[in-house]
């Protein structure tokens, strides 16, 4: 071996060396593994949408401790805000239905193409309305409506979506368990069982509509009579929302 060859051999030698010696330093070591303790491979992902027009009042208020229960049963959790996009409902292009091109994602581009797409690869989904004139509110419709068309098959009536995952449905409404005109998510939970899987449905009764009823004309509503109510049962449903997001995350697959 010449001196050339020599010094060159010597040289990569140290070099692999210092490498080894730089990964197994202390520091290193501890920073990742705390990078894969953040970050693990096999975390779930639950998509929340809510489709609620107030930010601070009873549908935002089960889905977040919804999604706190899921995050602390170690999932990773996105929360969607229907009133925040600019979207429409199903626009009959029938693009989901083309012969050698059909899928079971909506097709049509808008704000909500990506909102779907993370649902067709997401571990989990919580829905969240309040009940307006006994149904769902038109966002949350309008957008069953992208989620579930493209999930039936006009070819056998079948409903397939890109995988199966567990539902959370969550309504909060001004009615009483013993007088209330709640249709719920209407046809759209047949859909929704058949391609996803039976849900769990969640229902906060009774629920304050504003938080000062001297400004407005309520007086077919008693303050009183909601107030103790909220009392006696609010702070049960966040309970049940979150327990609900918690058992999501931790079911095993």
């Amino acid at each position: 071996m010449d001196r050339r060859e020599f010094l060159k051999k010597t040289a990569l030698g140290v070099a692999a060396l210092a490498a080894t010696s730089l990964l197994e330093h202390p520091a290193v070591a501890a920073a990742n593994e705390m990078i894969n303790n953040k970050i693990p491979n096999n975390m779930k992902k639950i998509m929340v949408i809510d489709g609620g027009p107030r930010r601070n009042m009873n549908t935002a208020s089960m889905l977040e401790s919804f999604a706190n229960g899921a995050k602390e049963g170690g999932a990773e959790v996105k929360l969607v805000r229907l009133y925040d996009m600019d979207y429409k409902g199903c626009m009959s292009c029938m693009a989901c239905k083309l012969k050698g091109k059909a899928s079971n994602i909506c097709k049509f581009k808008d704000a909500l193409t990506p909102v779907l797409e993370e649902i067709a690869e997401a571990d989990g989904l919580a829905l969240g309305s309040p009940n307006y004139f006994g149904e769902i509110t038109a966002q949350m419709r309008a957008f069953l409506e992208r989620l579930a068309f493209a999930w039936l098959s006009y070819n056998d009536y079948s409903i397939t979506a890109p995988k199966r995952m567990p539902v959370v449905l969550i309504e909060t409404m001004n009615g009483t368990p013993e007088r209330n005109n709640d249709h719920g998510y209407g046809s759209m939970e047949h859909c929704i069982s058949q391609a996803l899987g039976q849900p769990e449905k969640l229902i906060a009764y009774n629920t304050y509509q504003v938080k000062n009823y001297d400004r407005y004309e309520l007086a077919g509503f008693s303050e009183e009579a909601k107030r103790k109510w909220r009392e006696e049962h609010w702070e049960e449903d966040l309970q049940k929302a979150f327990d609900a997001g918690k058992r999501m995350a931790e079911a095993k697959e």
